[in-house]
């Protein structure tokens, strides 16, 4: 079996129906997994890191031995999915995308454990950005996958392997980080969906640390169905049937400032298409200006959050071991030995201040809209430059950022048509939202699929 079986493009809920009416069996969806790995993952250029061989085929075997024996399954029973290689996987290496991370983890993260005692068989680590910290995916250490929607163009990341694990049917969904849009970023330069929830839904227990007060955990898959499974065992949840919100009468919000600028022609196009469909179904559409949003640049200045908390995490590994790191990151993270401790209290009380605000702003909304990133996936030959590759990232970053900012759900479909550069529309609910945002990207997908 050479590719996942199934449609071309199978859900989670397609294969665990081809699993319980006996169409395929767990190690015939690993199988087909490490076959598309053998033939299309690149060395000069991987996807995944490290592969879990042995523990995967006995994971897939032990699924079919239950299904076999009668025992209930559990709610990714089977399924093959990758992890980003930031989440400790017990005997394995966590390098994050790094090559100075030698000491194995002693046990699984948390939300390892809660996959697989939801059933699911852990494929491998796949590649990323070293330490999450940028949004375009380049790595020197491993190599960075090219794009399978848009070959010669960057898959986006940090959670590049991720994504790429997903669109090449490496994996059937895969975990990623999200700092300022690491999972919806990839989702969108390829052709997936990335769900990126309350930062407190989902715990980071077992997770290599970017910016402890930015971090969240989402899935990236196929469908927005997919998502809300995999996220429903990463929070701890019962899996239910997702029923999708009517679209009809919803009152959606477009910022007509900040998200928008900048926009390049392909995004624009297929961002005011979806617009359209929503408007043509009985959805509103209130574009307006959006204060709150014009403050997200000051709380990023020197680098912020990021830079500060990452700073703190590595600063004894910088001055010991500066030049084992790849030299974007590392200046990044450097700049937080600029900001003091009280520039920092101060950069979390003004932030509190603008989640408050976004808060209040968006109860008069169902969401908001924007484009997941403004530009198409950038050719790599545009990111060789440092200064392109400065300005490109934070172009890259901005959007999406925005909800880690002002600790908001959001998740990116893709909206692009099959003859068009890959582009995803972003959806944004409130904090503690997560459910019901996933309902309406449920409706707004099956909205998408209809537009020609």
């Amino acid at each position: 079996m050479k590719t996942l079986p199934g449609s071309h493009e199978p859900t989670l809920q397609a294969l665990l129906d081809g699993m319980r009416d006996g169409l395929w069996r767990s190690t015939d969806l690993l199988d087909a997994c490490f076959s598309s790995i053998d033939s299309k993952d690149n060395p000069a250029a991987r996807v995944y890191t490290k592969r879990f061989d042995r523990t995967a085929r006995a994971e897939a075997a032990a699924a079919d031995r239950l299904k076999a024996g009668g025992v209930p399954p559990g709610e990714l029973a089977g399924l093959p999915i990758a992890l980003k290689a930031l989440f400790d996987v017990a005997g394995e290496i966590t390098h994050s995308g790094s090559r100075g991370w030698q000491a194995p983890a002693s046990q699984d993260a948390l939300i390892v454990s809660r996959l697989r005692r939801a059933g699911a068989v852990i494929t491998g680590h796949t590649n990323m950005t070293e330490f999450a910290y940028s949004g375009l995916g380049l790595n020197p250490h491993y190599g960075t996958p090219d794009n399978p929607l848009a070959p010669g163009r960057i898959p986006g990341g940090s959670s590049s392997g991720a994504a790429v694990a997903v669109a090449q049917g490496m994996a059937a969904g895969a975990i990623g980080s999200d700092t300022g849009g690491s999972v919806r970023i990839p989702a969108a330069f390829c052709g997936l969906v990335g769900f990126k929830p309350s930062q407190q839904r989902i715990p980071r227990d077992g997770t290599f640390p970017l910016s402890d007060s930015l971090d969240s955990i989402g899935p990236i898959a196929r469908s927005v169905d997919c998502c809300a499974r995999l996220d429903a065992v990463l929070s701890g949840r019962s899996c239910q049937p997702l029923a999708p919100a009517g679209v009809r009468g919803m009152r959606f919000v477009v910022p007509s400032d900040y998200m928008l600028d900048n926009m390049d022609e392909t995004v624009a196009r297929a961002f005011s298409r979806s617009l359209k469909s929503l408007r043509d179904a009985g959805a509103s559409i209130i574009e307006a200006p959006a204060p709150v949003l014009s403050a997200i640049p000051e709380l990023m200045e020197g680098g912020g959050f990021t830079a500060a908390e990452s700073y703190f995490v590595h600063r004894q590994w910088l001055a010991e071991h500066g030049e084992l790191y790849d030299p974007r990151v590392r200046s990044r993270m450097e700049r937080g030995a600029a900001i003091s401790a009280a520039d920092y209290l101060d950069l979390c009380r003004r932030r509190q201040q603008r989640k408050q605000q976004a808060d209040q702003w968006l109860r008069d909304y169902d969401g908001l809209l924007a484009p997941t990133v403004p530009i198409v996936p950038p050719r790599f030959d545009e990111v060789a430059q440092e200064e392109d590759y400065a300005r490109l990232n934070l172009l890259v970053l901005r959007n999406p950022t925005v909800a880690n900012m002002l600790d908001l759900c959001a998740l990116s479909l893709p909206n692009h048509t099959p003859d068009e550069l890959p582009s995803g529309l972003m959806l944004v609910g409130r904090n503690g939202n997560d459910r019901e945002l996933l309902r309406q990207a449920a409706a707004l997908e099956a909205l998408m699929e209809q537009t020609p």
